[in-house]
Order: structure tokens, then sequence, then C-alpha cells
């Protein structure tokens, strides 16, 4: 294993000397609904559906920790929460028994999935840039393999930069776990949440799994702990210790894989799960910002960047958008369809400014700029310009196939074609903007 920095495309041959973290968010739904209401930090909260009056079947998303101390559970029924947990709304109004306590009841928030979103991608921008390889699991957690960025002896470090990066450009928290493989990462990431970071260095992970209960095993749910324990393994150490013949009997080839996985074995490597939709850059204000100056100085500093990184990658756009974040946490997001993929960084930066004119008086506490609708072409980098100039080259030819080309851009009122010199058309209007454009 190697103590020193890694020169880079160099790949180690051994298990042990890969770095990979697990990045899972504490509470994400709630800790999204705590940007948005600050007086909510510190207080019981549930995130779900079906509380709302007349509403009788719903279910528990996310549970704060201060509600999760009142027996309230992920997956949990509406009706079991609000037994647990009364809504502080109804007490509030005096609609609960008299001898309740105000801090015996708690908040109810609705799902927003596109506002949760928009905040997971604030975060996956900082993972791809911490990180070469990044594998997003769910809105809330990803795998990152750091083995080019850090080395063990300072990965702790390295880890930690992660989590209070987040925390201080995002303001959501996050637990991290860092070991040699992906499965250990994980539970590695669940041991001292929230906020947690647990490095499990090589040559430490039998010890670090063995006392573990087989719950924590990752891939073990309520129903093969059970059966695990009917054949007396209580731990991951016992199970691998074990005899991995039963295991194969009783759970087929997942059995091989418990045991494996509870010597701490895992030769997965992070791989993402495919070419990224699109590439987003963001930046926040110490304060918000009302003059426009700094507000358009950085569109043009995140426009360059998203645009540069598009380069890098290969990559063509289709679609170019901005977000704005106005106080107290209001995500604004607007875009702008473009007739062909292109790489062109001005028209980036224009465009970007033309959608962010209507905030230009707006208080604005962050912004970022996008790009989407990605193709990746080995070949040929493309701007409007020369999309454009194809575009007029093959109407010239079509003119002169004649009728076979005729039939075809003829298309009726209801599909007509949109002209290449208009590249501004498809802008959304104002209410009709997602977001999760950034997701």
């Amino acid at each position: 294993m190697s103590d020193g920095p890694r020169l880079p495309g160099v790949e180690g041959e051994d298990e042990e000397d890969r770095i990979v973290c697990h990045v899972d968010a504490d509470c994400f739904y709630a800790s999204c609904e705590r940007l948005r209401e600050p007086a909510l930090r510190g207080e019981p909260l549930v995130v779900g559906m079906g509380y709302e009056e007349g509403e009788t079947i719903g279910a528990v998303a996310t549970a704060s920790y201060e509600a999760r101390e009142f027996g309230v559970e992920s997956a949990q029924a509406i009706s079991t929460a609000l037994e647990r947990l009364p809504r502080r709304a109804a007490f509030e109004s005096g609609a609960l028994e008299d001898d309740l306590e105000r801090e015996e009841t708690g908040y109810y928030r609705p799902v927003d999935m596109d506002y949760y979103e928009s905040v997971a991608a604030d975060v996956r921008e900082i993972l791809h840039d911490c990180a070469d390889v990044v594998r997003e699991v769910s809105i809330d957690e990803a795998y990152l393999d750091v083995t080019e960025r850090t080395a063990w002896g300072v990965a702790d470090g390295f880890a930690r930069h992660i989590r209070d990066r987040i925390r201080r450009d995002v303001g959501v928290t996050v637990s991290v776990g860092v070991a040699p493989t992906m499965s250990t990462a994980k539970i590695a990431s669940d041991f001292d949440k929230p906020d947690g970071l647990t490095v499990v260095e090589p040559g430490d992970i039998r010890d670090f799994l063995a006392p573990l209960e087989v719950d924590l095993l990752h891939g073990v749910g309520p129903v093969t702990a059970r059966e695990l324990r009917e054949m007396g393994l209580e731990t991951a150490g016992e199970v691998a210790a074990a005899d991995p013949e039963p295991l194969v009997e009783r759970f087929g080839e997942r059995g091989r894989e418990l045991y494996d996985r509870a010597r701490g074995e895992d030769g997965r490597r992070v791989e993402p799960k495919g070419d990224p939709k699109s590439f987003s850059r963001e930046s926040a204000f110490a304060d918000p910002v009302e003059a426009p100056a700094p507000k358009y100085d950085l569109i043009e500093t995140l426009a360059a960047a998203v645009a540069d990184r598009a380069r890098r990658e290969g990559a063509l756009y289709r679609t170019i958008g901005v977000k704005a974040v106005t106080p107290p946490y209001d995500v604004n997001t607007r875009e702008r369809s473009l007739p062909g993929p292109i790489d062109d960084p001005e028209l980036v930066d224009r465009i970007a400014r033309d959608l962010f004119a209507e905030f230009e008086v707006e208080p604005v506490r962050k912004l970022g700029v996008r790009v989407a609708n990605l193709e990746f072409a080995a070949a040929d980098q493309a701007s409007l310009e020369s999309w454009e100039r194809d575009a007029a080259a093959s109407e010239s030819e079509a003119e002169v196939d004649g009728d076979s080309t005729a039939e075809d851009t003829d298309a009726g009122p209801e599909s007509e074609s949109e002209p290449a010199s208009n590249p501004t058309r498809g802008t959304r209007a104002a209410g009709q903007s997602s977001l999760a454009d950034f997701s």
C-alpha cells in the first residue's frame, strides 16, 4: 500500500489500495425543509403524505432525529406517527387534549421532490468536484472513488473536507464512511450518524466489522437477519468465521456475497451509472446581494466553468439554464432550449445573462448555471454558428432533392420545426420553471 499521493491514471492492483467514500445525507428531506424554514431546526419534523385534514392514508417519508425519539419512523403509517407525535398546528389551535405538552408535538410537511432534487443537485456538484469517479445511488447517497485524490494517511482530512463543504455551501449535513471497499464504506457511513465520519483503513476491516450485529451488514434486511440468527449467526464476525456452504444452501449466491462482505471482501469498483444528464456550477454569496454587477460577474464565472467542464468531458448541450436562490431559500430556475447540440462558451454566457435578467434587482443568495440535454461526441465540436451553417446546407440540399424531402418539411402548423436562426424559442415562462431542472 502506498502512503503518498498517486500519479493520475495509475490504478493499484490490490483491493486495499482503493479509497472509497460513501456519502449519505442525514434525514435529507427534513434537512431540506429546514433550509426553507430555519425555525424548524431542532424541532421534531415529519415529512410525508396523508396527515392533511380529510386524508386517511399516507406514510412517513422521513422523520428527523428529534421525531424518532417519539417513535416515528420512515415508512410508518401517518396515522401511527400522528398518534405518537401530534401536530404542533393542532396543539396551537387548541384542538388537542389539555394535558398534552407543546414539546410532545411536532411539525409535518408534505413531500416536495422538485425542491429536494434542487438541493441534491447542489450536493452532487460538490461530490463530482471532489472525486474523479462518482456513483449516485439515490437522491441522498453516493459512492466516491477518491484513490487518485488522497492517500490513506490523510483520508480522514479529505473526507472531513467533503462533509464540511456540503454543510457550509449547501446547508445540509451528511455522514461519510471511508474504506477500501464499497460495502464497508456504506456500513461506515451509518456507524456514527448524524454528521458522522468513520474511516476504516486497510487491515482494520475485519476488526471493525466483527462485533456488528448482522442487521448492519450491507444488503441484510429484517428477514435475512432473522434467518441468519436462526442459523446461530448473530454478528458479522460469526458470519465471517462460518462455513460458507450452509449460507449458499440457504441464500443461494447471495449467501456467498454475505460471507464475503462479512469478511470485508468486496471486489466491486465504483462506476458511474451512465453519462451525466447535465453539468452545473453554483456559488453562494456570503450575504444576499442586490446590486446587479456582482451577480453578473458571478454568472460570467459560472458560465465559463460549466462550459469548460462540458468541453473537457466531450459533451455538447441543447439546453442552457440558470438558478437564482432568493431569501429565505426560494429556488427559481429558468432555461432555454437550442435548435441543436452545441459547444459554445460565449453563447452559454449570453443566454445565462438573458435568463437571469428578471432577477438582476432581486436579492440573491446563490447563483447557478447549467447545461443539459447532453450528447457525448467523440469528434467534431459544434457552436451555434456551425450548427446553423450545417442546417442551412441541409436546407439547400433539400431544395435540390425536390419532392422526396418536401413532405418531411411540410409538417403543418402544430409541429412546425424551429428555425435554426432562432435559438431563443423554447424559453419557459416564469411560472413553468421546474425545480428539478438542476437535478
